[in-house]
């Protein structure tokens, strides 16, 4: 039996995925791994604990499956987050520092300050921002002396030690998110590094998102000769899963934060309400495709923060029960801003904060004002969209662990005003990147064979009056307000 192997390299674990042709999953293991707060706002990972736990669960999926031979590996990860490692020892030089991580707010602060947001706009389509990967890249040379030196975003990391240090490469995607990638020309950006003080000798190879890379060496614990023919950053992964692949169709990935991606097609379109114009991937030769993307940093952490900051409830699946155990949130607003807000608003100091709080507040209503505050930022990013585009979506098409929530997905139907299509397959993610790989090495003849396996499990339509719709909108924003107001 042949299948490919999806790793899929997220901010709370590690998972290894097996599909076969029809994209059923054929085998899945999966390890959480360590979180590191050393500073308010500062975000860590052990990068040799990723690949630990990485390479541990890709064995223990193929185990699983007896007689199975991986005719490909696809590789989906966390983006932004950052690795710098030694070219000699392969070891990093510190931790990873995460996407969520704030430390170079200043650093971005004062880069504005020099006028150069403009040329880093016109050139990533990013904003001077500490969620991406330059600056975080630049923060982690300054501690260092070493000069023999490589960097890469965790996919760069994981195929280094897949084929042992043979190959230094990230894809489009990837690349894309770092503040260093010309995504019109597809190329590293000289003046771009000269401005974060980033020598390119340490930048990976770029290639497409669906083609063969390297194969897999020998001595590890899975077997050599692999070829790994799909990389993706998860949020381009899950579009591409998600058959999004005309122009005007968008998904939404409910995980650690949320991603609203819309695909524009051969456009790099520029954004006037916040957005961030990004690769969405690129098949082997073919012309690069385009998509806006709207980020949420804080969604599923929300509910995390329920679970192991207060101990509100047991396990994260609780919420639901709780959230509807009342009929609405009694005026409680709970804007999740821990790591600052992003789309639209792009305040890295903004705070959490809990509005409209009562005598009458239970944590039930926390509960619910939690799940709207999922939906209501959601709903920021999809006007964005629109004022942006023009276009007026006619469905979501949602993923991710929350998005089996169906309390959330109802009220995201009703907050949003338009049906919301859950799909049948949870693991949307790695199956794009399955998907990737699977096209590059003929183990899916086309696009048309892989669209003919998109199945929705459910759609959610708007059941919410207009009036009460836009009176939670308009508390929701003057929450928002008050949480920007903290700097």
């Amino acid at each position: 039996m042949h299948a490919i192997l999806a790793l899929d390299q997220g901010t709370t674990s590690s998972r290894a995925i097996l599909f076969d042709s029809r994209g059923s999953v054929l085998g899945i293991a999966q390890r959480e791994f360590q979180q590191f707060y050393p500073r308010p706002g500062w975000v860590e990972h052990d990068a040799e604990e990723i690949w630990r736990t990485q390479i541990e669960v890709a064995a223990e999926c193929i185990a699983s499956v007896p007689g199975v031979e991986i005719a490909a590996i696809g590789i989906t990860n966390q983006r932004e987050t950052t690795v710098v490692w030694d070219r000699a020892t392969g070891k990093p030089i510190a931790n990873a520092i995460v996407w969520q991580d704030r430390r170079t707010a200043e650093y971005c602060d004062e880069l504005r300050a020099a006028g150069h947001e403009a040329v880093f706009r016109e050139r990533t389509g990013l904003l001077l921002d500490p969620y991406f990967s330059g600056t975080k890249l630049r923060w982690l040379l300054q501690q260092t002396q070493n000069t023999n030196l490589a960097f890469g975003t965790i996919d760069s990391w994981l195929i280094w030690n897949l084929t042992r240090g043979a190959t230094h490469a990230t894809d489009v995607t990837n690349a894309s998110r770092t503040l260093l990638f010309d995504i019109h020309r597809c190329a590293w950006d000289e003046e771009l590094c000269r401005i974060l003080e980033i020598p390119r000798s340490l930048l990976p190879e770029v290639h497409s998102s669906s083609g063969v890379v390297a194969k897999t060496a020998a001595g590890l614990p899975i077997p050599a000769g692999i070829p790994i023919a799909g990389i993706a950053g998860d949020q381009q992964a899950a579009l591409f899963g998600q058959r999004c692949t005309r122009a005007g169709m968008a998904k939404n990935t409910y995980g650690t934060g949320s991603f609203v991606v819309m695909n524009t097609g051969s456009d790099a379109v520029t954004s006037t309400h916040g957005l961030l114009s990004t690769i969405a991937w690129r098949l082997r030769d073919e012309p690069v495709q385009y998509a806006v993307e709207g980020s949420i940093f804080v969604t599923g952490a929300a509910v995390q923060w329920l679970r192991d900051g207060l101990g509100i409830i047991e396990n994260a699946a609780d919420i639901e029960a709780l959230a509807a155990s009342v009929p609405d949130s009694n005026g409680v607003v709970f804007v999740p801003a821990f790591t600052g807000l992003g789309t639209p608003h792009w305040d890295a100091y903004a705070r959490g904060t809990i509005a409209g709080l009562t005598r009458g507040a239970t944590k039930a209503h926390l509960a619910r004002a939690t799940l709207e505050s999922i939906a209501l930022q959601t709903v920021d990013v999809l006007e964005a969209m629109r004022l942006d585009s023009g276009i007026a979506l006619t469905e979501l098409r949602v993923d991710g662990g929350a998005s089996t929530n169906d309390l959330l997905m109802q009220l995201q139907a009703d907050l949003a005003n338009i049906p919301v299509i859950r799909t049948r397959t949870s693991e949307i993610t790695a199956l794009g990147a399955a998907y990737l790989a699977g096209l590059a090495t003929g183990f899916w003849r086309d696009a048309e064979e892989i669209d003919a396996q998109w199945k929705a499990d459910r759609a959610f339509t708007p059941s919410m009056d207009a009036n009460t719709r836009a009176a939670k909108r308009e508390l929701w924003q003057r929450a928002v307000a008050r949480a920007k107001e903290w700097a």
